[in-house]
């Protein structure tokens, strides 16, 4: 493509700590995913941050780690990727899909709450695209019926709540690292939390679980039944160097976003979804710059046809085989609103190179194919 969707941040000195981490001959876990952690958690401000293999076996450490399995419902939104409701399935839990709210593509709180029950342990919501949730609503909730709180908040690393990075506001909370994401490690994930008690369980489970507080001396115990989820240094190499410009490189994309903005603010047929209000102290990551139209698929084709990689948002998960006539997943409502989203959510071009001339050819191309 002429104009790619994604353009992943590498400059020479990432390809040096790459370099530098294949000289040394130590590739798995070490010194170079231990420093990658401890930035990233000085820079989210959580107390334990734990790199894994993915997002979705963050999400899954997360919810072994609170004891949820077999027996168990958790809620999730409809709107979002396949792997936010299949990690419930694969801790044998119940996942209970219910809508969005077709203003801002976010867990509708009605709906929500309608899904409660006995059985409910908890609600995995997700910060679609880079947007920070209601806490204030989703921990009344929280409060009210005694529930744990796993965001997947895979495209929200650097995003902003009231002043507060998210990765802080929920119990257990799981980033992403794929090359979608303006941080990445090729592939990978995050998982944060507050709780010591879940942080050093995680620790220990994606070490096979192994005893992570003893010495050298003491040898090597292991204490509970764990995995292989470590993140290797090569990659924390990558996710190291990209660190290391964050600032830089949210600014540039939340510059991008105003301008994107600015441009479609003169197209009645291009509409914006909600976002909260950067006023009060809020800040959208702009991991996926989402625009509604009309004619999406018809659109999606024809800017592709011109070189301009465009997208769909995300996936109405009910419209899938692997959700319908699954023990393992309840589909409450109609979800009309995910189907909405579903058939008029385009991502367009976001990326550091990006120019502000290219964005003007951007909207051009979409107003003149809608």
């Amino acid at each position: 493509m002429k104009i790619p969707l994604i353009k992943p941040f590498i400059n020479q000195e990432i390809k040096n700590k790459v370099l530098e981490v294949l000289d040394s001959g130590y590739l798995t876990e070490g010194p170079v995913t231990k420093e990658f952690e401890n930035k990233l958690k000085l820079y989210l401000g959580c107390s334990h941050l734990h790199a894994v293999t993915s997002a979705t076996t963050g999400l899954e450490v997360a919810l072994r780690a609170l004891g949820i399995g077999p027996g168990d419902e958790v809620i999730v939104p409809d709107y979002t990727y396949p792997a936010t409701a299949s990690v419930i399935a694969i801790v044998g839990a119940k996942a209970v899909i219910v809508d969005v709210s077709k203003e801002d593509m976010l867990l509708n709180f009605d709906a929500l709450e309608s899904a409660i029950n006995k059985k409910t342990k908890a609600i995995i919501p997700v910060s679609l695209f880079g947007a920070p949730l209601d806490y204030e609503k989703l921990n009344a909730i929280k409060e009210k019926h005694k529930l744990y709180i796993v965001e997947d908040a895979a495209c929200s690393i650097g995003a902003v709540y009231k002043g507060i990075k998210v990765g802080n506001q929920a119990d257990i909370t799981v980033f992403s690292l794929h090359p979608r994401k303006f941080i990445t490690t090729g592939e990978g994930g995050i998982v944060t939390t507050n709780n010591k008690k879940w942080g050093d369980w995680i620790n220990s489970y994606k070490h096979f679980g192994m005893d992570m507080k003893r010495s050298n001396r003491e040898g090597i115990q292991f204490n509970i039944i764990g995995t292989n989820y470590k993140l290797t240094n090569i990659q924390a190499a990558i996710g190291l160097g990209q660190l290391e410009n964050i600032d830089e490189l949210l600014n540039k994309r939340i510059l991008l976003a105003n301008n994107y903005k600015k441009l479609i603010s003169d197209h009645e047929n291009i509409h914006l979804p909600q976002v909260l209000n950067p006023k009060q102290n809020c800040q959208h990551s702009f991991q996926t710059y989402i625009v509604y139209v009309k004619n999406r698929d018809e659109v999606m084709r024809k800017m592709r046809a011109k070189g301009t990689e465009v997208q769909i948002g995300s996936y109405s998960l009910h419209m899938h085989n692997a959700f319908n006539n699954n023990s393992n997943i309840e589909i409450v409502g109609g979800l009309t609103n995910s189907k909405w989203c579903y058939e008029h959510a385009l991502a367009l071009p976001l990326y550091y190179d990006l120019t502000f001339e290219r964005q003007k050819s951007i909207i051009n191309q979409l107003s003149t194919n809608l």
